[in-house]
């Protein structure tokens, strides 16, 4: 297996995709490194390169939430351009994903990044921190199939009494993911923090603008400003996230950088994934009816430990927002499927009626 691709994640599941591939001897695989409109930079371990969609690609793929995001794999041909640009034949499965609902939209899907290994949710001790968006960020990230960390940073501009509160605020609420906090500015757990990251895995970072994202991956890469390990030929370097890229560390982790992102809207996410509503899920199954909403049904087991002191009020109602807004969501797909299912039909009775007529003439 080359090494040079073991380095950016490829793995025998992959290579074994790749060689079921139609006509895979006149593809090569490569990792998306940058994502920006239709252009796309890929790296094969060796040197970034350019590339776009296929014609093909799109007939068959209209659905931009199947094209390629940062992290993924695709099978690129190379050949037949002066320019050096690839032609993006194919996306490999994607192990892990993270998406969130399209900001404004009803039911467009974002992709965030692909086949990541651990999602970073950081928040800040100072002016982020929110509990029910960390909730949220673990639905999503799980659901996505990737493991969470909580990253805390800031922690200077707080006293130890107030990160102590944070701290057992985000145990109460039955979190068991990592949580580490730590300080740029003091180096408090920063080192910590460097030596989790491994060689060959990928971590991606989401979080609010201004909570010390990028701050922390210049720190990793050892550079004043912004620049990828993978892209640097370009000369590009930001001190503000305007684009998700890939960051290739010094000791070989690899780390997707994310614009700030405060809205997090599900897509048809198990809302239990998340890790964080396990003493909910568990009180539910005491409950009276199987079916039971938590909202006023005699014999609730869920309401009576919130009664008790047990289970927090607004950790319930959280709960229940994310649970409630996830079957609007499917509501609204299932709306969208209906009104798309009956304009094909009415598009296919169009053309037999303009086909009869044509007959006619």
């Amino acid at each position: 297996m080359n090494t040079e691709w073991q380095k950016l994640g490829w793995s025998a599941a992959l290579a074994a995709q790749w060689a079921r591939w139609p006509d895979a001897s006149d593809l090569a695989p490569a990792r998306v490194v940058a994502v920006d409109r239709d252009r796309l930079v890929l790296t094969d371990g060796s040197a970034p390169f350019s590339a776009r969609l296929s014609g093909s690609f799109v007939f068959h793929q209209p659905d931009p939430a199947q094209w390629p995001c940062v992290g993924d794999w695709v099978l690129v041909a190379r050949g037949g351009r002066d320019d050096g640009e690839g032609l993006i034949q194919a996306v490999l499965e994607r192990r892990t994903v993270l998406r969130r609902r399209g900001v404004g939209g009803m039911g467009e899907v974002q992709l965030i990044a692909a086949n990541v290994d651990t999602v970073v949710i950081v928040q800040s001790c100072h002016f982020d921190f929110n509990p029910n968006r960390l909730e949220r960020y673990l639905v999503m990230v799980r659901d996505g199939g990737a493991q969470p960390w909580v990253l805390l940073t800031k922690t200077d501009l707080v006293t130890p009494e107030e990160l102590a509160a944070q701290l057992a605020q985000i145990h109460a609420m039955g979190v068991d993911a990592p949580v580490m906090p730590l300080s740029q500015l003091s180096q408090d757990g920063v080192e910590a923090f460097r030596a989790r990251l491994l060689s060959g895995q990928t971590y991606c970072f989401v979080g609010s603008s201004g909570v010390g994202k990028s701050t922390l991956i210049n720190a990793l890469l050892g550079r004043s400003a912004q620049l990828t390990a993978v892209v640097s030929h370009t000369g590009e370097g930001r001190h503000t996230t305007v684009r998700r890229e890939l960051v290739a560390l010094d000791n070989g982790a690899l780390v997707i950088d994310n614009p700030g992102m405060r809205a997090f809207g599900l897509i048809d996410a198990d809302v239990e994934a998340g890790g964080s509503f396990s003493d909910i899920t568990r009180r539910a199954a005491d409950c009276r009816y199987a079916d039971c909403s938590h909202s006023g049904e005699p014999g609730c087991a869920v309401r009576a430990a919130v009664q008790a002191g047990e289970i927090e009020p607004g950790h319930l109602a959280n709960y229940l927002k994310l649970r409630e807004e996830n079957a609007f969501y499917e509501l609204s797909s299932a709306g969208r499927r209906q009104k798309d299912k009956a304009f094909g039909k009415y598009v296919k009775s169009a053309k037999k009626s303009f086909s009869r007529a044509h007959d006619d003439d």
